[in-house]
């Protein structure tokens, strides 16, 4: 049986698209699916922000202890960590400076410059304090992310990696949640 242009051309009218009703159901399937997938991805996104400013914030501290090897001491809070990319103005130090010792100096996750401060003003140790002012943008709030740890007291402690404290209470807030 052949099939006529005369058919054809019949055929295409009937169908030339969609009808408003099936457009607004594929609609809701993907309205339905981006509610289900992108508070997941937000999600994840976030955790790797802080994930990699806290890895950004190792190296801050690696290169600053290569620093102070050379140097003898951390730079202070006016050179900030831009001294480890360029000489100290002091010519004995200067004699001594072995870098650059990062190749650039990157902005965190959400675009802000990483705040430095030496000598330190929170922490136990004479090590420099190196911050982020997190998502928020503003420092001093709780989102903020450090190399020092605030204990209930007010007493604050250097951290670099988490503490053993840390590590039990996320372990059984894991525990936890599997229940």
């Amino acid at each position: 049986m052949k099939i006529t242009y005369k058919q054809v051309r019949i055929r295409a009218r009937r169908r030339q698209g969609f009808s408003l009703v099936e457009l607004m159901i594929v609609l809701a399937i993907l309205v339905l699916l981006a509610g289900l997938v992108l508070p997941r991805l937000l999600g994840q996104q976030n955790k790797a922000d802080i994930k990699a400013t806290q890895t950004q914030i190792s190296s801050f501290k690696q290169a600053l202890q290569n620093y102070a090897i050379d140097v003898r001491s951390f730079p202070d809070t006016e050179a900030g960590l831009n001294a480890l990319l360029t000489k100290p103005e002091n010519e004995q130090q200067a004699r001594k400076w072995d870098g650059s010792y990062i190749e650039e100096l990157p902005a965190d996750p959400w675009g802000n410059a990483y705040n430095y401060e030496y000598p330190p003003s929170k922490g136990s140790s004479d090590f420099p304090n190196i911050w982020s002012n997190g998502p928020d943008g503003e420092s001093g709030t709780d989102d903020d992310i450090k190399n020092w740890t605030e204990s209930a007291e007010g007493d604050t402690n250097d951290e670099t990696t988490p503490s053993d404290s840390n590590r039990e209470e996320r372990t059984t807030n894991r525990q936890d949640n599997d229940l």
